[in-house]
């Protein structure tokens, strides 16, 4: 059959399809999945799912044939074929109950086992061996189709664009695959601003599923338009809401949504919180050759769904009712989400230089994480980094792949005080970094785009001005706090206070209702609502110690659940 060439399995390499991206399920293993579902006859012709639906069921296939393929306006683009006795349809979108990427039609009559978005919820969640070979197919499927820019969405964009940064980031951190078009290189990008009638002051353009254009759109009318959040019910009472999806909130949803908890996660723009924006993170157990950041986040994300957790993407809380029970989130949208317990891991952000004209330049050549999208834009380029936090040294050794020369800025003497030893030595012997101690940013200059940096040294009071174009700020961190005002006790700087950091005096003050017990570890003065990670007073800032937080939570969660 022509569609079985290779040439047209874009998710095939010259040596064929991966065994572990396409399976054939065992006998046996049909054996199991035949009861959760029902066999029935497939006709040639016949579209199985489409572009753009939601709540798709799952396919075993017995006998007979399909292709799979990218609805393109009139044209259709071949990605893969289903040929064989045990293989399945699918990818990550069928656990995150995410809108379908591609369309599925039958080639050749047969049979096929059909089952429910809740039968293979219920099938990954019991049976262990069939629950491995599904999510690794999945997940790699996932990886191709964003490796290929294969998926419902067409991004037309500029490099000098910080919009265009901000929508690539975000598409990118919440793993959605996307075809992007650089008005700047691409010689068909005229033909597109001409088809959907968009001028360039325009740009960022979205494309959703080749109908709906999105003309600038806001992270949050991206996500409307995918459809990101579209099969989560925002009325039913949560027994914990999780505010934020970094390590520790995803940890959080893990271990809840596994322990058989009704949890919502809700986080403002995508999963991973500031350690999304690493490059590689090295000193996380059970990685020995290092997990980039995004890459963490999105496991973590895929486990947290396949056990049930929902997760609202690109909404903000903005005010939590603390003076009733069941607890109350407003999001910015207008929502309410009610919840018995709440978790806040909203994390913390990086502090911002105190320069008069740094905003013109946020995304046109000053970034907040280095990702790969960032690398490339600094490629053969000098780069400067500012911070002496493992942040900055993940992303000085990363950048050093690319850039031609990168500075490191700190404004004490040195390193070893702020940063692990492994990152230290990578930069003392990377001889394309410099370190430039007692130093702070003093100007920036350009037109839209940063074009120059100047810098002081605070000991011998020199300034130097260099022609850089990219500069990345990864100082000290505030806390993403100001909604809670007046609902829990923080400290000065805005963290949020719990357990035995809660003196007796705060406690009073903040009117503790329990006469039987104080509050937990993570408990914060406001009873069944907990704080983790970078959000919290005292915490440790390392992707592990969130994790242990955001796990340790959910035991605690559990005790106030069984006080009401």
């Amino acid at each position: 059959m022509a569609h079985k060439a290779v040439s047209l399995d874009i998710l095939a390499d010259e040596h064929g399809r991966s065994p572990a991206a396409f399976p054939q399920l065992t006998e046996a293993q049909i054996d199991r999945i035949r009861p959760l579902g029902i066999t029935r006859a497939i006709k040639r012709g016949e579209i199985l799912f489409d572009q753009g639906d939601v709540g798709v069921h799952f396919f075993v296939f017995l006998s007979g044939a399909m292709e799979i393929v990218q609805p393109n306006g009139a044209r259709e683009k071949p990605i893969t074929y289903h040929d064989a006795r045990g293989e399945f349809t699918g990818e990550v979108s069928m656990i995150t109950g995410r809108r379908c990427l591609v369309r599925g039609r039958i080639t050749q009559d047969g049979e096929v086992i059909e089952l429910t978005p809740d039968s293979l919820q219920k099938l990954i969640q019991t049976d262990a061996e069939l629950s491995e070979i599904l999510m690794r197919a999945f997940i790699m499927r996932r990886v191709e189709l964003i490796r290929h820019g294969l998926g419902d969405v067409v991004l037309l964009g500029s490099r000098h664009s910080a919009g265009t940064l901000r929508l690539r980031e975000f598409l990118g951190r919440n793993g959605h695959p996307y075809t992007y078009v650089d008005l700047d290189t691409d010689q068909s990008a005229q033909e597109i601003l001409d088809r959907f009638h968009v001028t360039i002051d325009e740009v960022p353009v979205v494309i959703c599923r080749g109908s709906a254009v999105l003309r600038n759109p806001t992270p949050a009318q991206v996500a409307d338009c995918l459809g990101f959040n579209q099969t989560i019910d925002a009325l039913q009472v949560r027994d914990v809401v999780v505010v934020g999806a970094g390590p520790s909130g995803l940890a959080a949803a893990v271990y809840a949504a596994s322990e058989g908890l009704d949890v919502m996660v809700i986080e403002s723009n995508a999963p991973g919180g500031q350690a999304g924006s690493s490059s590689k993170i090295e000193n996380y157990l059970g990685f020995p050759t290092g997990i980039s950041g995004q890459e963490l986040a999105g496991r973590a994300y895929t486990q947290a769904t396949k056990f049930g957790a929902d997760i609202f993407i690109s909404r903000a809380v903005t005010r939590l009712t603390c003076d009733r029970k069941p607890y109350v989130l407003e999001l910015e949208d207008g929502r309410k989400i009610s919840a018995r317990s709440v978790i806040i891991a909203t994390g913390a952000q990086y502090n911002k230089l105190k320069l008069p004209n740094l905003a013109l330049f946020e995304g046109n050549g000053v970034y907040y994480g280095a990702t790969y999208i960032e690398s490339q834009f600094c490629e053969g380029d000098e780069v400067v980094v500012v911070g002496g936090g493992n942040s900055a040294g993940q992303a000085a050794v990363y950048l050093a792949q690319t850039a031609r020369k990168v500075h490191i800025l700190v404004r004490s003497d040195g390193l070893s005080d702020t940063m692990s030893r492994y990152l230290i030595r990578r930069i003392e012997e990377n001889p394309a970094i410099e370190l430039h101690s007692f130093t702070e940013v003093t100007a920036l200059d350009g037109d839209e785009q940063l074009e120059r940096v100047t810098w002081r040294n605070k000991k011998t009071g020199e300034v130097e001005t260099h022609n850089i174009r990219h500069l990345f700020l990864m100082t000290g961190a505030t806390p993403r706090t100001d909604w809670l005002k007046d609902c829990v006790v923080m400290d000065e700087k805005g963290f949020i206070k719990t357990g035995r950091d809660l003196s007796p005096e705060e406690l009073q003050a903040a009117k503790w209702p329990l006469a039987n017990r104080p509050p937990h570890l993570l408990e914060t003065s406001l009873p069944g609502v907990f704080a983790v990670g970078d959000a919290r007073c005292g915490n440790v800032k390392r992707v592990a110690s969130a994790v242990g937080e955001g796990s340790i939570s959910v035991h605690l969660v559990h005790r106030v659940l069984q006080e009401q």
